[in-house]
C-alpha cells in the first residue's frame, strides 16, 4: 500500500484560497490515479476530485468546478488540490486517497489507501 500525508488545511475567511498538498511514499506513485475526498461533521465522506496517472485528464464534483483544481508532480510524489473562492460549506476533514488499479473514481470505496486528513475551516 502507499502511505499518504496531507498538509495545507487551516482556517480561511470565504472567498479566500488554500493549497492542499499530499505527499505519497511508494516507487509506483505515477502508477496510481488520485482523488480527493471531504467529509464534513455529520455527513458521509464525499467526491471532491481526481486526477489520473499522469495528471492529463481530470474531474470534479459539480460543487467545486471553476474553484478548485487538482494537479499532481510525479517526480515529487505529491497530488494537490488549489482551492479558490472557498465558501463556509467547503468547511470539512479533506482526505486524499489512491486508487491502484483502473482509472480515477468517485467512488469512495474504490480507494485503498487514505490519508489521516487535513481539515479546512471556511468562516463567513
Amino acid at each position: 500500500q502507499v502511505q499518504l500525508v496531507e498538509s495545507g488545511g487551516g482556517l480561511v475567511q470565504a472567498g479566500g484560497s488554500l493549497r492542499l498538498s499530499c505527499a505519497a511514499s511508494g516507487r509506483t506513485f505515477s502508477n496510481y490515479p488520485m482523488g480527493w475526498f471531504r467529509q464534513a461533521p455529520g455527513k458521509e465522506r464525499e467526491f471532491v476530485a481526481a486526477v489520473d496517472w499522469s495528471g492529463g485528464s481530470t474531474n470534479y464534483a459539480d460543487f467545486v468546478k471553476g474553484r478548485f483544481a487538482i494537479s499532481r508532480d510525479n517526480a515529487k510524489n505529491t497530488v494537490y488540490l488549489e482551492m479558490n473562492s472557498l465558501k463556509p460549506e467547503d468547511t470539512a476533514v479533506y482526505y486524499c486517497a489512491a486508487k491502484t488499479w483502473g482509472f480515477p473514481s468517485r467512488r469512495v470505496g474504490d480507494y485503498g489507501s487514505w490519508g489521516q486528513g487535513t481539515q479546512v475551516t471556511v468562516s463567513s
